[in-house]
């Protein structure tokens, strides 16, 4: 006869020695209380907070996700939600704290650029700092983007990028890119045309992950290009688009109902 398994004594931690582990304060434990956010797991017979070892999880996310720019409150929405599987959870910080050191290492080499100049000539390149300016704003400026989608949709697309599928897709697209500005005055119905909407199509599937609601949510942003912020440049022509689009419409046509 087998002995039942028996489940693991849960181990309790003092305000005071779960700030101390976590390298926190007592005043922001306090804090991230009143506002809801990390709640103690239970409370001494004097009525002092006591955290579980499962506090732990839910302070790591609070933590990666102020780090990356998510204000307390959008924090507390996000964590708030049906939460996803750990292992999920996890894949997600580790994408989003990818990307984030992806755009600390552009604005890292830009300012080295500066340095370089100043320690070579005296003084520094002045131009150089509208690198600096450039790397931080366009990363500023892509955080308009993310109102077109719910934020279901923009965990899902976080879930799926990685640093090696971003390259790989922004390779990707300027080839087609290239191949479309190249075939402008060819016949939209041509089967080169038809491969190249072939390829346009499967690009945009593989960044929806074949979402219905995330391809609509792509549809309303290109849209509203008239509200895109001026600094945005636009990564194709509107008349590629419109080219593209007739060659999609004329394979639609053609497709068996």
């Amino acid at each position: 006869m087998e002995t039942p398994t028996e489940k693991p004594i849960q181990r309790w931690y003092k305000a005071s020695e779960f700030a101390r582990l976590t390298g926190i304060t007592v005043r922001t434990l306090h804090h991230y209380d009143r506002l809801g956010l990390l709640n103690p797991s239970g409370h001494t017979a004097a009525g002092y907070r006591l955290y579980g070892e499962r506090d732990f999880a839910r302070l790591q996310q609070i933590v990666i996700l102020k780090f990356i720019g998510f204000p307390l409150n959008q924090i507390k929405e996000v964590l708030d939600r049906d939460s996803l599987p750990l292992a999920a959870a996890l894949r997600l910080q580790r994408n989003l704290l990818a990307e984030k050191r992806r755009q600390l290492d552009l604005a890292v080499k830009a300012i080295e650029k500066v340095e370089r100049s100043l320690a070579s000539n005296g003084e520094p390149d002045w131009e150089s700092f509208a690198d600096i300016i450039e790397v931080i704003n366009m990363q500023n400026n892509m955080e308009w983007v993310k109102k077109y989608y719910t934020e279901e949709q923009l965990q899902s697309l976080a879930a799926r990028w990685s640093p090696e599928l971003q390259e790989k897709a922004s390779r990707d697209w300027a080839e087609l890119l290239k191949e479309v500005e190249a075939s402008l005055d060819e016949d939209p119905a041509s089967e080169k045309v038809q491969a190249l909407a072939a390829r346009w199509k499967e690009l945009i599937e593989a960044f929806t992950g074949g979402d219905p609601g995330i391809e609509q949510s792509l549809r309303n942003l290109y849209a509203d290009q008239a509200n895109w912020p001026d600094t945005f440049e636009k990564p194709f022509g509107n008349e590629a688009v419109a080219f593209i689009s007739r060659a999609m419409a004329f394979r639609k046509e053609k497709e068996p109902s």
